[in-house]
Order: structure tokens, then C-alpha cells, then sequence
């Protein structure tokens, strides 16, 4: 992740992704470099507006149960309708979990 990290802070930055610009951030930020995954990840980047891939990235729902059938016309609405339910009763497990383990201990507790 931190290849793709430093191609990041490269394009936000305004300076070109090559691999000479990629290998300086990987070490500034104290990344023992793989000239072959450099290589490989500027390749990959070529002909990508990484902009409009964040963008769009940014504009798909992380819950992808409902989302993925969005563009299923009727099938989506069914699904919505089934993911608002169990949203709704993940909700209120949640709350009658919380009631009973508000002296919970450590991270374990905030995952099950």
C-alpha cells in the first residue's frame, strides 16, 4: 500500500509519478524500496487520471450489498429494501449488545 500511497502524495503534490520521484518519497518515508514493484506501479499508472479513479472510488458506497445491484433496475429496490431491514436490525443488536457490554474491555469488544 505505500507504493500506491507515495503515487498519491506525488499526483497531489503536482510532481510526475515516475520511478525516481516514487523511489524518493518510498524513502523519506523509511521504505525498504523493490525497484521491480516501482517499476511495475508506474507502468500500471501510465495512462490512469488518478483524479477522476479517486473520485469515482470516492463516490461508491463501502456497504456493497445494496450498491452492487444498483444497476439492476427492480432487483435494486428489493435489494435496498432487504439492506435497510438488516441494517436496521444490525442496528438494534448493536444497541442490546452495547447494553450488556458497556464495561466491555479492549479492542475484542468493538468487533464481536
Amino acid at each position: 500500500m505505500e507504493y500506491v500511497y507515495a503515487a498519491l502524495i506525488l499526483n497531489e503534490a503536482g510532481e510526475e509519478i515516475n520511478e525516481d520521484n516514487l523511489t524518493d518519497v518510498l524513502d523519506a518515508a523509511g521504505v525498504d524500496v523493490e525497484e521491480s514493484r516501482v517499476k511495475a506501479l508506474v507502468a500500471a499508472l501510465e495512462d490512469v487520471d488518478i483524479d477522476e479513479a479517486v473520485d469515482e472510488a470516492a463516490a461508491v458506497p463501502a456497504a456493497g450489498g445494496a450498491a452492487g445491484g444498483a444497476a439492476a433496475g427492480e432487483a435494486a429496490d428489493e435489494e435496498d429494501e432487504e439492506a435497510a431491514e438488516e441494517e436496521e436490525a444490525a442496528e438494534e443488536d448493536e444497541d442490546d449488545d452495547e447494553d450488556e457490554d458497556a464495561g466491555g474491555e479492549g479492542l475484542g469488544e468493538l468487533f464481536g
